[in-house]
């Protein structure tokens, strides 16, 4: 069976539109929480995942 991803080239995002969606994502996150609380721990921990993954080209 194979898989419906693929590793080509042509299919990766750039890591100017991966950090435009994170920052996107954190900032609707933020609207809808309806306050300039800092985000949960768990999910600061996700998102500088997300950010140490995108410097690394992973």
């Amino acid at each position: 069976m194979t898989s419906s991803f693929s590793n080509d080239s042509d299919d990766e995002m750039d890591r100017n539109t991966a950090a435009a969606i994170r920052n996107a994502i954190g900032e609707r996150l933020r609207r809808d929480m309806g306050t300039d609380e800092p985000l949960p721990s768990r999910l600061q921990m996700l998102l500088s995942e997300l950010r140490q993954r995108d410097d690394n080209g992973a």
